[in-house]
């Protein structure tokens, strides 16, 4: 077993302490993020669509409020509609888009963290 090293430190966060950036109109997000892995909640207004995209990390998605359909694959003919309660995971690179039902508070944990979304240059979710 390796023993931390002194560089090494926990860090305590409160989502309401953390700041709430409006990405568009219908998304807004609040990011966590340490070396490896990222944590968000994402907030979507019932109509929001994120356009089909995709990207090297892998990506967890668990539904705290409301509900997202989901369409998966280069065709986007696989739908999944996932609900409060249920996670889906996403592998690295599979295309898909979402379309909030309803108003919706999403948590989305990503590894390795998402570079755009820190940069903002996720333009596919700022139109």
């Amino acid at each position: 077993m390796t023993q931390p090293t002194a560089e090494r430190s926990v860090t305590w966060y409160r989502w309401d302490d953390m700041p709430r950036e409006t990405v568009s109109p219908l998304l807004d997000r609040r990011l966590i993020t340490c070396e490896r892995m990222m944590i968000a909640h994402v907030y979507l207004k019932k109509g929001c669509i994120v356009p089909k995209h995709f990207h090297e990390n892998e990506q967890i998605t668990y539904i705290l409020e409301g509900a997202l359909k989901f369409h998966i694959g280069d065709d986007q003919k696989e739908e999944v509609i996932v609900r409060a309660g249920e996670v889906l995971t996403i592998p690295s690179n599979v295309p898909h888009m979402a379309e909030a039902l309803e108003d919706t508070l999403d948590v989305d944990i990503f590894n390795p963290p998402r570079q755009d979304w820190l940069a903002k240059t996720d333009s596919y979710l700022r139109k």
